[in-house]
């Protein structure tokens, strides 16, 4: 028979009810023999509308056959409708023929997208209902290549062909919006399905929940939890796991903890996952006695420590600068045959780095290639850290240089170490000069890289060019401007307008022209984040440009970023040091109004200018009112502290402050420092000395600054005998003061009745083992020989 005659004749079978040719039996194994799949392939040759025709073949089809099919068929319209048809029948699925499918559509050199529209326009003309299933494998076939633009497209056309999506078909589109940060498109899917009354699984919540998590919306993940349960569906393991994750990297460990309780109680068992994701937000913590008792319970619960475990234990004690466990338990680790991977590795490298043994990392990084794994880019810049960390610059640029020779192109985060370093180290021309050599290179600065130089510029004093690198910065990549050249004139769109927006474009159908709106606030690149606008602000107040700091802070909060505590402050020190006090505090109390709780840095600050301008009652009651919005204060002991103060009992005021933070174990020297020094300023001497000596009997270490205050104080008020006290102070407390020694010692030196002190004091110096030839000053030598040769004389003469 030929092929022909043969094609023919099996048409005829389809076709009449009572035949059905003997390859097509259910006792047959040959329906898995190629015979079958050429059948096939004549059928979407010679018949049309092939779906009737493949109908009556459906008992005798395998997924074998259907993929058989599909990879002979070289129209791909036919292959697609082929394809469309079998998947509808649950039996006939298979991920083989899946990943087929996917590889069609997605192939760069094809044009598979386009035959798959012209398989469903036949569906839709021959009014074949086109089932969701259709979509749902293209949008996750795109979702699985990274092209989500094109999976958008797809769940946007079901309309156009008539195909309502079912909730797995949106469970597709929510992760794929999910996984490029689009939260407000997937919002807006999410209350079109509410609306179209299509009921969300656990499934469709899990992405959600998830979403939130990862982009640390923690009370929204909590809302979508809670709607989740009205909704009648309750959590699973995943669904703990995922806000349990989330709570630990939001740094909510103790929550977290309650979660996990609550989990078990619920009859949801965790998995090691969960016990990893809650031993990592202990170690993110520090908290690393609780991290082994966690590790402790997991086991008593049957769970094995694995390469995950130990990759979250031994960075928590690297990062708790616990060195020896951490190696020790690397070393555990080995012993018990669990291999290191290139993340443990990146770990091991950065804590031996952080440790000052760059070295020892430098020879980890070329073991890592005799094990047959491949450093990636966070390797070397662990060791780019380490190295920028001690100095060794030249070292790390060879570094850098050598990453792109390894096959591993330096990406933004190497750089950012690179610029970073260089401008630690005061070398911010040659950061300036790498971050144009990224630039050029194609490599996108982050938000961290552009902080980093403006920082760096701010600190080497060039204003004007960290200015214009913000502009840069702003002007290429802030999703603000693009909002305001979108709709014309200074119209700028807030969060609210903006969603409300996207759910009107959602429901009019246009979802891809949403998800290109939203991404295109997303790649627009880089925006000044509140660090940015930080350091410019700080960088305008130092040099005393308050109106450039001023601009900054109106414009940060028109593109909509709040101010948070160091910007306030930031400013708040910069009015003071202007002198523009009345609006220093006009800003601290806008702090206030506006929900910004101001952190003990912004007090500390308006107290040390209160306290320079002799205003010590207004720097102190600042101080307590800083306190009484702290948990755990008894605000009746507070008003007796403030009582004495403004009684001009000030022994008793500092004595009651002091025993209250010593008792609630939250002692900061700062306030007391700073009264210390204000009334030194003040000329009020004795009030200092007092405070001095309340702190040594409390066995406080003094600052520093406020020694060379009072001993400058003393020596200007004829007290250098009492200077010399606070000075032996110094010596034994280690403090190199050689400013203020040399000032003493001419101050002794000048009244007869102390200048025997003065020749002590050299003594006492030369014996805590300083060279007295290179402490004194030239002039301070000279007065020592000339008073040194009359004492001589006087003596020779008394004779």
């Amino acid at each position: 028979m030929t092929p022909l005659r043969r094609r023919s004749t099996t048409i005829s079978y389809f076709f009449s009810p009572k035949l059905k040719p003997p390859w097509f039996s259910p006792h047959s194994h040959r329906s898995l023999h190629s015979d079958t799949s050429n059948e096939i392939l004549s059928i979407l040759e010679t018949v049309d509308p092939i779906e009737h025709a493949l109908d009556r073949a459906l008992p005798y089809l395998s997924p074998r056959t259907v993929t058989s099919v599909l990879r002979q068929q070289p129209d791909k319209v036919l292959g697609f409708r082929f394809f469309l048809w079998a998947w509808k029948q649950e039996h006939l699925r298979s991920r083989a023929c899946e990943d087929l499918i996917i590889g069609m559509l997605v192939r760069d050199d094809a044009d598979g997208l386009e035959s798959y529209w012209k398989a469903l326009d036949q569906l839709r003309n021959r009014r074949i209902p086109i089932p969701s299933e259709a979509f749902r494998v293209v949008i996750k076939g795109f979702v699985r290549s990274g092209m989500a633009e094109k999976a958008v497209e797809s769940f946007g056309r079901m309309r156009e062909f008539d195909c309502k999506p079912d909730v797995f078909t949106y469970n597709a589109i929510l992760y794929a919006m999910i996984q490029k940060q689009v939260f407000l498109l997937a919002l807006a899917v999410y209350n079109e399905m509410l609306k179209l009354n299509y009921s969300p699984d656990l499934i469709s919540y899990n992405i959600l929940i998830d979403g939130f998590c990862k982009s640390s919306k923690i009370q929204d993940a909590h809302k979508m939890f809670d709607e989740m349960t009205e909704r009648g569906l309750e959590p699973n393991e995943r669904t703990y796991t995922i806000i349990i994750s989330g709570l630990c990297q939001a740094n909510r460990v103790d929550e977290a903890r309650r979660l996990l309780n609550s989990m078990k109680e619920s009859g949801c068992s965790p998995d090691s996952i969960t016990y990893n994701a809650l031993l990592n937000g202990y170690c993110k913590l520090g908290r690393i006695e609780e991290a082994y008792a966690l590790i402790r319970l997991s086991e008593r619960e049957g769970f094995v420590l694995g390469l995950c475990g130990y990759s979250c234990l031994i960075d928590g004690l690297f990062k708790a600068k616990r060195y020896g466990e951490a190696h020790g338990w690397y070393g555990k680790m080995i012993v018990k045959g669990v291999k290191p991977d290139v993340v443990l590795y990146g770990i091991m490298i950065r804590g031996l780095s952080e440790e000052g043994r760059v070295k020892d990392a430098l020879n980890l990084l070329n073991d890592m290639s005799r094990t047959g794994l491949i450093p990636d880019v966070y390797c070397y810049g662990a060791v780019l850290k380490g190295l920028c960390d001690m100095g060794l610059l030249d070292e790390a640029r060879s570094l850098h240089l050598e990453i792109s020779n390894q096959d591993c192109s330096p990406n933004a985060c190497t750089y950012t170490i690179l610029i970073s370093g260089m401008c630690r180290n005061g070398l911010a021309k040659e950061a300036h000069e790498i971050f144009e050599e990224m630039d050029k290179l194609g490599c996108f600065p982050s938000v961290v890289t552009f902080n980093s130089l403006i920082h760096g510029l701010c600190m080497a004093g060039e204003i004007e060019k960290a200015h214009l690198l913000f502009y840069k910065m702003e002007i290429g990549r802030n999703p603000s401007l693009f909002l305001r050249l979108s709709q014309g004139g200074s119209r700028v769109r807030d969060g609210a307008s903006l969603h409300r927006d996207i759910e009107k474009l959602c429901e009019s159908g246009l979802i891809l022209k949403a998800y290109k709106i939203l991404i295109q606030l997303a790649d627009s690149g880089v925006m000044p984040d509140i660090v940015t606008y930080n350091t410019l602000i700080n960088g305008f107040c130092k040099t005393g440009n308050i109106n450039g700091a001023l601009k900054l802070f109106k414009d940060m909060q028109l593109k909509g970023l709040s101010p948070n505590s160091v910007t306030y402050g930031t400013l708040i020190d910069g009015l003071q040091r202007v002198n523009k006090e009345e609006d220093a505090f006009a800003v601290f109390d806008q702090m206030v109004k506006n929900g910004c709780v101001p952190n003990s840095s912004v007090y500390k600050s308006l107290m040390t200018w209160s306290s320079r301008r002799g205003k010590n009652l207004l720097a102190f009651i600042l101080w307590l009112k800083y306190q009484r919005d702290l948990p755990g204060r008894d605000k009746e002991e507070i008003d007796a502290i403030e009582e004495d103060f403004k009684k001009g009992n000030l022994e008793k005021a500092i004595r009651g402050l002091l025993e209250m933070d010593f008792r609630l174990k939250d002692f900061d020297l700062a306030p007391y420092s700073i009264l210390l020094i204000g009334l030194c300023q003040g000329g009020r001497l004795d009030e200092a000395l007092m405070i001095f000596s309340v702190l040594e009997e409390y066995r406080v270490n003094v600052t520093p600054p406020s020694c060379v205050n009072l001993i400058h104080g003393l020596c200007e008020s004829g007290k250098s005998h009492l200077a010399t006290v606070i000075f032996l102070y110094t010596l034994e407390q280690g403090f190199m003061m050689r400013k203020p020694g040399n000032h003493l010692i001419k101050c002794l030196l000048c009244a007869q009745d102390t200048r025997h002190l003065a020749f002590d004091l050299t003594r006492r110096i030369e014996s805590f083992g300083y060279d007295l030839d290179a402490y004194l000053y030239q002039t301070t030598k000279f007065l020592l020989r000339c008073h040194l040769n009359k004492s001589q004389e006087k003596a020779v003469n008394h004779r």
